[in-house]
């Protein structure tokens, strides 16, 4: 992988000033089928208004091997697992998307809703299930994983895990405050005892990450890694529960805790790589909404760290350094590269929107880029995704005329239970992964993890890290299909 040439450069900034690929109703079609996926992913008793009807009841004595209960919440991708991090990172990006951009989702408001409210139900759930104790994990990944089962069939063990005062995880429970913290603020009006329960749980969640410290995989190795380890470290989650907490209370006492730990947790590291391990600079981005909008002293270098890590993916800032493939699409790594693309454009358009407040700029050296070039930035890579990329396929199943149709993904693969009610055992399900036909449930609005680093792209099931969805892919992108339907 190369970063832009010259030629490159041109093609990129063409494709930035080109006219629209797609119409609103386009964007809002998008809109409908990216929250229409959780439905899809939806682990529990299903309500009766459940609109994904290949779907049925699963994991309905989830935590009974501890004598808790851990029903609900969703699978992380195309197994049949719960894990927490990703869990509480996709409904923290669920409901940021709600607060900034809930005002322009129009009839899909409530869809939105329903979704962060699904995971916070169940965040809940792991949070006061046990006094000292985080529920963060259901399901043994080893055995999960030896299996191709649908979730309704499941009968591998339902191991429960979790981080308490002896066996610690900050990380995995300071993101649990976020997620409880900005849910609350999706709930302040609607519903606002509910939002005051998630308020004062994330406060107790923060308490117990902050005052217990380390590593949720040095606790729990054998169980999430390698599948959701803990590189970065906890000190990102403990600095970006904390913002979170904050903005839904406005107390100083953690304002103070930001400018008095922030550089202790990372405040002046620069990563360009925000995904449901590394949270810097999405709390940097958080943070600067403080000070552009409330001047909040303690916070300007939040604004000086945002702009390094907008000007870091501008081709032509004196600062980029992101890589593109030659479609122009932002390319981190081989497996599951969507996620950090999703990522890129939520972030891209909540920095453009808090520089409107004060008519802004990101200053990258010299140069300057106004609002208006961080949307172009973010509108082309969600077109690209949508379908305006080299091999015209859209990457969002079930939208535009070529999706992909052989999605690494349990459920979607095998036959619906209300079509073939018979238990479909571990091994038996093998079939259905190895199958050449196209998957017989359609899991629309599901973003599969996309192309490599040549714009080339392969529809096999056996390919997990092109094919295979998750829900912290489609979480922050559909903050920016609500931008995107309302304002094109």
């Amino acid at each position: 992988m190369q970063t832009l040439n010259s030629f490159s450069l041109i093609i990129l900034c063409s494709m930035l000033l080109s006219a629209s690929a797609f119409t609103r109703q386009d964007y809002y079609t998008a809109l409908n089928k990216s929250i229409l996926f959780f439905e899809g992913q939806r682990s529990g008793k299903l309500p009766a208004n459940q609109r994904v009807n290949w779907r049925g009841d699963s994991g309905l004595s989830d935590g009974s091997a501890a004598n808790v209960n851990l029903v609900g919440g969703y699978y992380d991708a195309g197994d049949n697992l719960k894990f927490g991090l990703p869990m509480a990172f996709t409904t923290t990006l669920l409901a940021w998307s709600v607060i900034e951009f809930g005002d322009l989702m129009q009839n899909q408001l409530e869809n939105a809703r329903d979704a962060v409210r699904w995971g916070s139900d169940y965040l809940l759930k792991a949070a006061t299930a046990t006094p000292g104790s985080l529920y963060v994990h259901v399901g043994n990944p080893y055995n999960d994983h030896k299996c191709w089962e649908r979730p309704e069939d499941m009968d591998t063990s339902r191991d429960v895990y979790k981080v308490s005062s002896s066996n610690p995880g900050s990380d995995v429970a300071a993101e649990t405050a976020a997620a409880l913290a900005a849910s609350s603020i999706v709930f302040k009006v609607s519903d606002p005892s509910y939002s005051e329960k998630l308020l004062q749980t994330a406060i107790n969640v923060f308490k117990f990450a902050d005052e217990h410290r380390g590593k949720y995989s040095d606790s729990l190795s054998s169980v999430v890694c390698p599948f959701y380890c803990s590189y970065s470290g906890y000190q990102d989650e403990l600095l970006w529960g904390a913002s979170w907490i904050y903005q839904a209370t406005q107390n100083p006492t953690y304002l103070k805790y930001i400018q008095y730990n922030g550089r202790v947790l990372g405040a002046e590291d620069d990563t360009y790589s925000f995904s449901w391990d590394d949270k810097r600079p999405g709390t940097k981005i958080l943070l600067s909404k403080s000070f552009l909008e409330a001047g909040k002293q303690g916070l300007q270098e939040y604004k000086t760290h945002s702009d390094n890590y907008i000007c870091s993916l501008i081709p032509g800032s004196p600062n980029f350094q992101a890589q593109y493939t030659p479609g122009g699409l932002l390319y981190k790594t081989q497996g599951s590269n969507l996620q950090y693309v999703t990522a890129s454009t939520l972030l891209l358009l909540t920095y453009a929107k808090y520089l409107d407040t004060t008519h802004g700029v990101a200053h990258c050296g010299t140069t300057v880029f106004a609002a208006d070039k961080l949307r172009a930035l973010a509108k082309q890579q969600v077109d690209y995704i949508l379908g305006d990329n080299p091999q015209k396929i859209s990457y969002m199943v079930g939208f535009g005329n070529k999706s992909p149709s052989n999605i690494h993904h349990r459920g979607s693969s095998i036959p619906s239970v209300h079509k073939e009610p018979g238990h479909i055992g571990c091994n038996e399900g093998f079939q259905y992964l190895q199958s050449s036909t196209p998957n017989p449930n359609i899991h629309e609005g599901a973003i599969v993890g996309g192309p490599d680093n040549n714009d080339n792209f392969s529809d096999d099931r056996n390919n997990y890290q092109q094919s295979e969805p998750a829900t912290y892919i489609n979480a922050p992108f559909v903050g920016a299909l609500a931008y995107f339907s309302s304002t094109t």
